[in-house]
């Protein structure tokens, strides 16, 4: 009687086609994923306690209903470049001077954030915006 041993085949797992597969899965979730870049303008609001800022040095911004803007009385253009110009002067580089934001309730929307977001560009560290105390 023969005896052959019987050759058992090796037995092992090709993992190039799992590794090719997780690559192409990465690949995907990496493409179809939105990154969205939220902006946040950090503001104080203000307090009916405590002592007003000092009228020597704070700014104030006044957004009335139709849009115009006043820095410290001056009329300045409603737009953010023209906003930030006068802003950068006005402030000379010093980002903790107060800026006090004033709009009337009707102002639209969009001339308080253009406000705010010219603010943030230029590293205002305490901006107030001024409400009236209904009480």
């Amino acid at each position: 009687m023969n005896f052959r041993q019987l050759r058992r085949p090796e037995v092992s797992i090709n993992l190039t086609p799992l590794i090719d597969v997780v690559f192409l899965l990465l690949i995907f979730f990496m493409v179809s994923t939105s990154f969205s870049e939220l902006t946040q303008i950090v503001v104080d609001l203000p307090e009916a306690e405590g002592a007003p800022a000092n009228a020597d040095t704070a700014v104030l911004l006044v957004v009335d209903v139709a849009g115009n803007m006043t820095l410290d009385g001056e009329p300045v253009p409603n737009n953010a470049r023209g906003l930030s110009v006068a802003m950068g002067e006005r402030l000379s580089g010093k980002t903790d001077i107060p800026v006090t934001l004033s709009a009337d309730a009707m102002t639209p929307h969009q001339y308080v954030v253009t406000a705010m977001d010219v603010a943030a560009q230029l590293n205002i560290m305490r901006l107030t915006i001024a409400t009236e105390n209904t009480r």
